[in-house]
């Protein structure tokens, strides 16, 4: 009677441990989460393409005014070859920045946009 009631006390131990490892980890819907979003959101994408657009469009505007300030001041001391190409690198660098300024932006509102639809559907 010993020896049966020793080997049920191990069985019980034994099936009693094996079952509580199998037990999944509870995890609460915080956690999970936490671990699925690894970036910015939608709405933070949407925002940040929206100011480089406009960082952009004002990088521009402030090249555009250095390159005609220098440009008025070497026509108004007679040098109207290094006008012209004081005007002309304002306009370039004015183009470049704006088109820098919108690529990035458009580029982060496509990606907020798309987020926006796979959290939808």
């Amino acid at each position: 009677m010993g020896k049966l009631i020793l080997s049920l006390c191990s069985i019980t131990l034994l099936v009693s441990s094996v079952w509580a490892q199998n037990a999944p980890p509870a995890a609460s819907a915080d956690t999970e989460k936490s671990e699925r979003r690894k970036g910015p959101g939608a709405a933070k994408d949407i925002g940040s393409g929206a100011g480089n657009i406009g960082v952009g469009a004002a990088k521009g505007a402030g090249d555009a005014a250095k390159g005609v300030g220098k440009g008025a001041v070497d026509l108004v001391t007679l040098h109207p070859i290094n006008a012209a190409t004081a005007i002309g690198k304002g306009a370039a660098s004015t183009g470049k920045d704006v088109t820098v300024g919108t690529a990035k932006g458009t580029g982060k509102i496509a990606r907020g946009i798309g987020k926006a639809f796979k959290k939808i559907f």
